[in-house]
């Protein structure tokens, strides 16, 4: 498989940078799903769905007998305005591919490529669904990622296995990180106000001041993680915005706190949010209000051990067990994890740093990827999704 995805290296490469060219932020990939769909009926034999969560695709190939494995990539862009000096750079000013969604869409369009020809051998049996996805990294207005809008259209129906992969740039190309269990965390947020009556800087007697009730405030937040939460549950609240005021010498009637909740167990993720709510009451005891909402996001997301077991075969098999890494989950989100709320799943980790001793984040303007990890990731998906259609794994 990973010789045959070698031989579509030069084809993955014209497309991971032609997506890479022209980006498209959350629900509005309506050209990346253009060249999806011209690709998919170029491959031939693969039923081709449009317009499933606003702007995704869904390609499906195969026969009724046998199980179904889901195959996905996401598809946009972030607002970050590229800095690479690349020839194939963003040419829309403050758009950008600065996480690597356009090498997942062409790695699985890849993917498709190999099943097709596998299938036309007669060794394959069952279903493949390739689940082309828009906005993993935004909401739209009624607070829904393209993953859970494509989870509610019934893309998971049928569905016996889903897997996905996501590209690391910080990782050396040959290299992946599958984890077993816990993968990606709940990702929450708060916005809060601490009110208070404001006044004179000359005389805070007078009323009640808000930025002196941000302190307890603070302290009861901070304090959370290290008092109130199971100290072995993983879990962390981090503050990124505070402000309020106008001038020097007014005291404001208000102050503002927002931050960000992540963990993976679903129990302390309503204490986390019980307990913030319980930090800003402290403001009472200083004679002062508070109003706080929260903003929930992505569930945390878990590898079904059994998938992740296929996957850790495969990267063994393909490029090593030397390669394989399993290293401790984060607390970084993914919208994958309502799929695999549906079906056991798992994604995996692909190195594809490039080896020049230059740091390329993701989610930065100077974010870049060795294109060598393309051929790789299609084949990881590929032989995994035709290793459970030959029943050589199982659940």
């Amino acid at each position: 498989m990973l010789e045959q995805a070698h031989s579509l290296a030069d084809e993955l490469v014209r497309l991971r940078r032609d997506i890479h060219s022209y980006p498209e932020i959350s629900f509005t990939e309506t050209r990346t799903a253009g060249l999806v769909i011209d690709t998919l009926n170029e491959i031939g034999g693969i039923s081709v769905r449009s317009g499933i969560a606003k702007t995704g695709v869904i390609g499906e190939f195969g026969s009724g007998d046998g199980p179904t494995i889901a195959i996905r990539a996401d598809m946009d862009a972030l607002p970050i305005h590229e800095a690479t000096g690349q020839s194939f750079a963003s040419s829309r000013s403050g758009v950008m591919h600065a996480c690597g969604h356009d090498a997942h869409t062409a790695m699985l369009l890849g993917a498709a490529h190999l099943l097709r020809d596998h299938f036309a051998t007669g060794g394959l049996r069952g279903r493949v669904r390739l689940l082309f996805q828009p906005s993993e990294e935004a909401w739209d207005a009624e607070g829904k990622s393209g993953g859970m809008r494509m989870v509610e259209e019934g893309v998971m129906e049928g569905v016996d296995a889903v897997i996905a992969l996501h590209v690391d740039s910080t990782l050396p190309l040959g290299k992946v990180t599958i984890r077993h269990g816990w993968n990606t965390a709940a990702v929450d947020d708060f916005r809060g106000e601490i009110m208070g009556t404001g006044g004179h800087g000359a005389a805070p007697h007078k009323g009640t001041d808000p930025v002196f009730m941000l302190i307890p405030v603070l302290t009861a937040l901070y304090g959370i993680r290290a008092r109130r939460l199971d100290p072995v549950e993983p879990s962390i609240l981090s503050v990124g915005v505070v402000g309020g005021g106008s001038a020097t010498n007014v005291i404001p009637s208000s102050v503002r706190i927002e931050g960000t909740l992540r963990s993976y167990s679903p129990e302390v993720r309503e204490q986390l949010i019980a307990e913030v709510e319980q930090a800003f009451a402290v403001s009472k005891a200083f004679g002062g209000n508070y109003r706080v909402k929260f903003g929930r996001g992505y569930p945390s997301g878990w590898n079904d051990p059994r998938v992740a077991g296929w996957m850790e075969q495969v990267s063994s098999t393909l490029i090593g067990s030397d390669a394989i890494s399993h290293s401790a989950a984060g607390l970084g989100a993914e919208d994958f994890s309502y799929m695999a709320q549906r079906a056991p799943g798992a994604m995996l980790m692909l190195g594809a740093a490039i080896d020049d001793g230059v740091v390329r984040p993701h989610h930065t303007p100077i974010f870049d990827i060795d294109e060598r990890c393309l051929p790789v990731g299609a084949a990881l998906l590929a032989e995994t999704a035709a290793r459970f259609l030959r029943g050589e794994v199982a659940l």
